[in-house]
């Protein structure tokens, strides 16, 4: 940036903390840095212009003062950003981010679709198509009051998309539990109640109302079944069943 350029802007001092520090260049994390800005900018549109979605943060401290997105940045604020607080109540402090959604619904992005049959196995309703455009995500976060998970963190910086999570892993087992512990769900588990393929609720049905949709040996070994009214899928407790309910356990263990 010219000094022309500069003279034009101002400046301030800026720290992230705990794991926004993931979305920072390797130089900016867990340091105070100066950062010029732009005569007209709040302070949600600095952050984001540091590589942080809105949807991350739970507060921001200017000069020590909490204060909400909207806030015009001034020439020599100091600004603090934090996450999600787990632990720490904050309550007396004006929090950004919205009240959480009295149901945790999702939406994924087209590089989360095995995370979406996770999510689906443990009985969330999670939305789920692998040609889903950016646009169609947003609209339908924010329509359907979903929260939205991707992998692009510039997706979560649509001002439309109230509630969402940037995933930092690419392992699938670590993937669910970021979500479990980022939305304190463990106690919100309903394993087994939706179809893996689409989302829909499961329903119990008796075998013999099922045996000509069912393989001959399954016949013969099982007796309990569920059925998806939408995609006509069945469900019984076969080989993969232990190995998902030992996934699950750990789940719920941490």
């Amino acid at each position: 940036m010219g000094l022309s350029a500069r003279g034009k802007m101002k400046q301030v001092c800026v720290r992230f903390y705990a794991e926004l520090n993931d979305l920072l260049p390797a130089h900016l994390r867990y340091i105070t840095f100066p950062h010029f800005c732009d005569n007209r900018w709040s302070v949600k549109d600095l952050i984001e212009s540091l590589g942080v979605p809105h949807t991350e943060i739970d507060l921001i401290l200017v000069n020590g003062e909490s204060v909400e997105f909207a806030y015009l940045v001034q020439a020599g604020d100091r600004i603090s950003v934090y996450p999600v607080f787990e632990s720490i109540d904050i309550t007396p402090l004006v929090r950004v981010r919205p009240q959480p959604l009295r149901e945790s619904r999702f939406v994924l992005d087209t590089h989360l679709g095995r995370l979406a049959r996770y999510l689906r196995l443990l009985g969330f309703d999670t939305l789920y198509r692998n040609d889903y455009t950016d646009d169609e995500l947003a609209r339908l976060a924010s329509a359907e009051h979903r929260i939205l998970l991707t992998r692009d963190p510039g997706l979560l910086k649509r001002r439309v998309v109230t509630h969402g999570y940037w995933i930092r892993t690419s392992d699938l087992q670590e993937q669910v539990r970021e979500v479990l512990e980022r939305f304190d769900l463990r106690g919100a588990m309903t394993p087994f109640t939706r179809c893996l393929r689409c989302n829909t609720r499961l329903q119990a049905v008796r075998k013999e109302d099922f045996l000509d949709r069912l393989p001959p040996m399954t016949k013969v070994l099982y007796d309990e079944f569920c059925w998806c009214a939408t995609c006509g899928r069945a469900y019984w407790k076969g080989s993969h069943y232990r190995r998902m309910v030992q996934w699950i356990e750990r789940w719920q263990a941490g």
